[in-house]
């Protein structure tokens, strides 16, 4: 610890510096030492106090430390150091030199100094460079630094690294590295930076990392390396889990035939529980791994059949199936294997076929579908390799008929030897077993072995059961019924149900033969119409509501008692539409369905978790409507009869109510209009009052400017007022005037408007009373209507004028009236003193209503020139159609003379025709009356034309 004394010196009065005090003095020292040597010294006391003084060195250190990486880059050892204080500030592993700040303090430390750190892009871009220095202080501790980093702050790390240039090339160079302590360090860097980033896992793995992964597995042993094998494969299933194009990459650059060897099983030491340790368990299950990563069913259908094909071709098959059937595998690596051959053969026929040649060392040889079927059926095996055994046949039978057929046939009764066991043998004794856990097993397998596939659904209704010595044999459909009616534990008639309802779906004789059975129907009755709140009798009551349902939809009528239709009406009745359809929808809405329907791999963790079938919730999806409709269309009908009712009725009220709203409406629209009337009315006495408020102020302020100017004497203002009474009078006369010659002018034009009408009028009888052309009438018609038309809109407009002219009338008396007060008022005034602003606004009032009698008379005689310019028209117009009247009875006359002389003719010809008929009688030639008469007529048209 000399340079901690060098660069503190002695301590002052005896007194101890503190952690952070002496942080403080050694950043200070590597700010201001010129010396390079000084500012090491510095930096290795730093980073010596880095793990008991996370907080000190961190909070005083950082920015001193980054700023020595940049300047003192040169210089491997004070890079070093400076590299292992960061890392030890940001770690989340406890220090053991640091016993006094709790664990969960020291974490929540790193990960805030590893946030600050990482605030700045340019820090990592300073990291990733320090990786070009082959130095081991330099290239190592920044290794571990990053690895920390992406542990603390992993999206942010990898955001940085991808936008660094060449910044994913930089750490697989690493894995080249000589020095195995940097390449297995490197390893677990990239582990972490592969997770969950799509990105970068495309660019490692186009790195060339698939072949450098391999090759360092090889060179460990394989599946007996240590834990370096380990951490290439978990970061090859970084790379592939998920990732389709990287999945491609593997399988088209030849990677899946270099993991056969990984699987080789030769020696005894292997073959033996001895030859297992952990690490090689560990290996094991990464491995298989990573083969059901390339073959998942989650995985494109066309991608998975590739890799299935590969796996095959190149022997990896064989090999899985070796270890399948080897002795002294450890259960757990039993269970991933099958799990494993599962999802290869899965919907691939080819792989199918080999799994089914396949034969345990036994003796005698067994197919190694009987001995996992064997060990599914015993209660004593593993729960989860029991699991991983079902996975395994439904995977066999899925898509492959011919192993569905083949499984079926060994229940069917067969000249075969008795001792052998077949695997419906252990499916039909899991079935009726007291385990409730392998009756769910046998019913799920027996559901695989007939899902889609009606021919076998039929063979399996040939299969018979012997109960009881001296007892007729039973079929497996009855009793499989009759278990179900006894009750037992919830897993087993799950399982049953599920068999029942997968049995009968799409197959109509399966359901003949279920409802021949005169028990089934009631007890399934029985079942759905019961109240019981428990979650496992209320799945299921909705089990039994779905077979149910499957009866109905499946009937082909042949059962009288339980015809479709009876079915219909006993849900009815005895159930009830409404709880038939709750009970069936209810199962949809459990935990274990929703969880069952994910993916096809039992993922429970004990057995009471099993409950639903991957493909049982499959067959349920597509029914579950068709049910429902198939259920209630009887009933609906039924409804519907009364609803017809019913709407009929409410359709009455609707039309009355349509009827009020519609004279609602009316009556609104109309109160509307009234409405906007009174406003527009309000709106006018609202300027009208404004334009007189104006008027008034106009007058006040001419009165008092004649007040203020002098006062003319009383003659000289009377000669004024009698003038401008002399000429208010004058123009009254005039106007008088006018009103009478508008009056004359009126009178004159109602008489023409009348004779108009008489004529036309007269027009019309005269015209209807003549054969005209039709097309001629109509136009003439439709032309005196118009005429009509336009004669009441005259008359309307006579009758306006006249009530105008009534209205000026009343004004003009009104006017002669206060015109004659005013000459009153200026006779009394003469005598008396003047009041000039009452006669200003006497005369101020005349003049303005003789200007607006002016207009009123202006507009009326515009309106009258109009109404005469329209007569004019209208004589113009008949006059035109008078002439159009002359020229059709000219046409009409010339017709009638034409048809006269046309008919004076045809006489003469008959005539004609009259004397050559006797001519010839008289000659003694026969003559028939029509031929004759025709031939006769041509030939005197003949000697028309000669003569």
């Amino acid at each position: 610890m000399d340079y901690f004394r060098k660069y503190l010196g002695p301590s002052q009065g005896g007194v101890q510096p503190t952690g952070a005090d002496t942080v403080e003095r050694l950043v200070d020292r590597v700010q201001s030492s010129t010396l390079l040597d000084d500012r090491r010294d510095a930096v290795r006391a730093l980073k010596a106090m880095s793990k008991k003084f996370r907080l000190e060195v961190g909070t005083q250190a950082m920015e001193i430390l980054i700023k020595t990486l940049e300047t003192d880059r040169s210089d491997a050892e004070i890079t070093g150091y400076a590299l292992d204080a960061l890392c030890n500030i940001m770690s989340n592993e406890p220090s053991e030199e640091d016993d006094e700040t709790p664990i969960q303090v020291q974490t929540d430390l790193g990960l805030q100094f590893t946030e600050i750190f990482t605030k700045t892009p340019s820090n990592i871009s300073l990291l990733l460079s320090m990786l070009e220095e082959y130095d081991f202080h330099v290239r190592w501790p920044t290794v571990k630094l990053l690895t920390t980093l992406l542990t603390n702050r992993c999206k942010e790390l990898q955001e940085c690294i991808l936008v660094s240039p060449m910044g994913v090339s930089k750490l697989m160079d690493l894995l080249s590295d000589s020095r195995e302590i940097i390449r297995n360090d490197a390893l677990l860097l990239l582990i972490q930076l592969t997770r969950n980033n799509g990105n970068i896992q495309k660019i490692v793995a186009f790195e060339n990392a698939f072949e450098r992964l391999f090759s360092i597995v090889d060179e460990e042993g394989n599946s007996d390396g240590g834990i370096i094998v380990e951490d290439c494969l978990l970061l090859l299933t970084n790379l592939l889990k998920g990732n389709i194009s990287n999945q491609n990459f593997f399988r088209e650059s030849s990677f899946i035939q270099r993991l056969t060897p990984f699987f080789d099983m030769d020696s005894e030491a292997q073959r033996s529980q001895a030859g297992w340790s952990a690490q090689k368990v560990t290996n094991i299950h990464l491995m298989l791994g990573l083969v059901r990563n390339l073959v998942s069913p989650n995985n494109p259908q066309q991608q998975t059949a590739a890799c299935q094909r590969t796996m095959f071709q190149c022997g990896l098959l064989m090999k899985l199936c070796t270890i399948l059937m080897a002795s002294g595998v450890p259960a757990d690596v039993l269970t991933e294997t099958i799990n494993t051959v599962s999802e290869v053969i899965r919907g691939n026929l080819q792989n199918q076929e080999y799994f089914a040649s396949v034969l345990a060392p036994s003796t005698p040889p067994r197919p190694a579908i009987v001995v996992l079927l064997m060990s599914m059926v015993n209660e004593k095996q593993p729960f989860t390799l029991r699991c991983s055994v079902l996975y395994c046949f439904q995977s066999f039978l899925y898509k492959n008929e011919v192993g569905q057929s083949q499984i079926i046939q060994t229940l069917l009764p067969t000249s075969s030897d008795v001792n052998t066991i077949t695997a419906g043998q252990l499916l039909c004794g899991g079935l009726f077993s007291a385990d409730s856990l392998s009756n769910w097993f046998a019913a799920v397998a027996l559901l695989h072995a007939i899902e889609d596939n009606p021919s076998q659904k039929e063979q399996l209704l040939r299969v018979q059961l012997a109960t009881s010595i001296g007892n007729p044999p039973i079929s497996l459909l009855q009793q499989c019924c009759n278990i179900l009616a006894q009750g037992g534990k919830m897993q087993t008639r799950v399982g049953l149900l599920m068999l029942l309802s997968a049995w009968l779906a799409d197959s109509t004789v399966t359901v003949a033969h279920f409802l021949a059975s005169t028990a089934n129907v009631p007890f399934l009755i029985t079942q759905v119409s019961a109240s019981d709140s428990d979650e496992h009798e209320l799945l299921v009551q909705g089990l039994c509501a779905f077979l149910l349902g499957i009866c109905c939809l499946y009937n082909d009528d042949q059962n009288e008692t339980f015809s479709r239709a009876s079915l219909r009406q006993i849900i009815e009745r005895r159930i009830g539409l409404e709880t038939f359809t709750d009970k069936l929808t209810q199962i949809p809405k459990f935990e274990s369905y929703t969880k069952a329907a994910k993916k096809p791999h039992l993922n429970s963790k004990q057995a009471s978790d099993i409950i639903f079938d991957y493909e049982f919730t499959s067959i349920f999806k597509s029914l579950e409507s068709d049910v429902l409709k198939a259920v209630s269309s009887a009933a609906f009908m039924e409804e519907s009869k009364k609803k017809m009712a019913s709407m009929q009725e409410h359709e009455k009220v609707v039309n009355q109510y349509k009827g009020l709203i519609q004279e609602q409406d009316q009556e609104l629209n109309e109160t509307k209009q009234l409405y906007q009337i009174i406003q527009q009315k309000y709106t006018n006495q609202e300027k009208e009052i404004g334009e007189m408020k104006d008027l008034i102020q106009q007058l006040k302020d001419k009165n008092a400017l004649l007040k203020a100017q002098k006062a003319p004497s009383p003659a000289v203002e009377d000669g004024k007022k009698d003038e401008e009474l002399r000429s208010l009078q004058q123009e009254m006369e005039n106007l008088r005037l006018n009103l009478t010659e508008k009056d004359s002018a009126l009178g004159r034009l109602k008489d023409d408007l009348t004779r108009a009408e008489a004529q036309i009028i007269t027009q019309n009888d005269t015209e209807e009373n003549k054969e005209n052309n039709p097309s001629e009438i109509a136009v003439l018609s439709a032309t005196v209507n118009r005429l009509n038309i336009d004669l009441k809109e005259c008359r309307q407009i006579i009758t306006n004028k006249d009530s105008e002219i009534s209205r000026l009338q009343v004004q003009y008396n009104e006017a002669n009236r206060e015109v004659e007060t005013l000459k009153q008022t200026a006779v009394v005034n003469s005598h008396s003193e003047v009041d000039t602003s009452s006669l200003e606004k006497e005369i101020s009032k005349l003049k303005e209503e003789k200007s607006q009698l002016m207009e009123r008379i202006k507009k009326s005689n515009e309106e009258n020139l109009k109404a005469i310019d329209k007569y004019n028209k209208l004589e113009e117009e008949k006059k035109s159609i008078e002439n159009d009247r002359l020229g059709v009875e000219d046409e009409l006359d010339t017709l009638k003379k034409e048809q006269e002389d046309l008919l004076v003719l045809l006489a003469d010809q008959d005539t004609k025709i009259d004397k050559y008929k006797t001519k010839l009688k008289e000659l003694g030639e026969q003559i028939e009356d029509d031929d004759d008469d025709d031939d006769l007529g041509d030939d005197l048209d003949d000697e028309d034309e000669e003569s």
